[in-house]
C-alpha cells in the first residue's frame, strides 16, 4: 500500500505497517484514520480503489467496508 500511495503522489498521507491489529480473522485489512473506517483488501485493485476513492476522493468504498467495531462483526465462539 505504501508503494501505491507513493505512485499516486500521496505525499501528505502516512502509511504504517501495523499487521491486522485485532481483526486478523477478517483477512487483510486497512483502516483509514482519523475516521476509523475499516476496509478488507484482497487485491492490489482493492488497495488502489481505497486510495483513489477514499483517500483522494473522500468517498467510502461501500463494497469493501467492514463493520466499525468488533462488536458489529458478529458473535464470537
Amino acid at each position: 500500500m505504501k508503494a501505491r500511495a507513493k505512485a499516486l503522489g500521496l505525499t501528505e498521507v502516512r502509511i504504517n505497517a501495523a499487521g491486522c491489529l485485532d481483526r486478523c480473522e477478517l483477512g487483510p485489512t486497512v483502516v483509514i484514520y482519523p475516521e476509523g473506517v475499516w476496509y478488507r483488501v484482497d487485491s492490489r485493485a482493492d488497495v488502489d480503489e481505497v486510495l483513489s476513492r477514499h483517500v483522494l476522493g473522500g468517498e467510502r468504498v461501500a463494497r469493501l467496508l467492514l463493520p466499525q467495531s468488533r462488536d458489529e462483526d458478529g458473535p464470537r465462539d
